[in-house]
């Protein structure tokens, strides 16, 4: 399992769907499982940037993995977000079958995310929703990451700027590199 890591606009889903396409792996993102839910409460808290709950994403994530049961290779996109959540992931290991593998954070400026989320035009892509997002990002992600260094699971920082091919080619690079593919 490869885990994209990055905030809102960083290109997460455009590159886990890329790699997904050209490997013929699986590509899971929670953001998409959300904002397709019929769920009234998950769309309300997608409105002002929060972090849905653990236990509503637990299931999500449950349910998901129950689906790609017979697929070997998964891109995650979105999850874990939380302690809790990484937590929970390693616990569950031995249920759902799969091991992290590699973490790939996409590392892009905050300005040109703002500029990326607001040519979306979504709801929750407001300026003021997108700091705090962003916040509650950098607040989150970094015990996350370093829970994940501690368990040995190699964790790559890649430049998200530039255009979506040669993104595309520098995650392409690392997982060639670290022999994934």
């Amino acid at each position: 399992m490869i885990i994209f890591f990055g905030p809102a606009g960083a290109g997460k889903s455009v590159q886990g769907q890329m790699l997904a396409a050209r490997m013929d792996w699986k590509w899971l993102s929670t953001g998409q499982m959300f904002r397709d839910s019929s769920d009234k409460e998950v769309q309300d808290i997608l409105k002002t940037g929060e972090l849905v709950s653990d236990e509503k994403t637990y299931a999500v994530v449950r349910e998901a993995f129950s689906k790609v049961e017979n697929i070997e290779r998964l891109i995650v996109d979105g999850f874990p977000r939380t302690m809790d959540q990484a937590e929970w992931l390693m616990d569950e290991e031995n249920a759902h079958g799969r091991k992290v593998a590699m973490v790939v954070v996409l590392e892009v400026p905050e300005s040109m995310i703002q500029e990326r989320l607001s040519l979306r035009g979504r709801d929750q892509d407001k300026p003021e929703i997108i700091a705090r997002r962003m916040n509650i990002y950098r607040r989150q992600m970094y015990p996350v990451l370093g829970y994940f260094a501690d368990r040995g699971i190699k964790i790559i920082h890649l430049d998200g700027t530039g255009t979506v091919g040669e993104v595309h080619d520098k995650i392409v690079a690392e997982i060639e590199h670290n022999k994934l593919a």
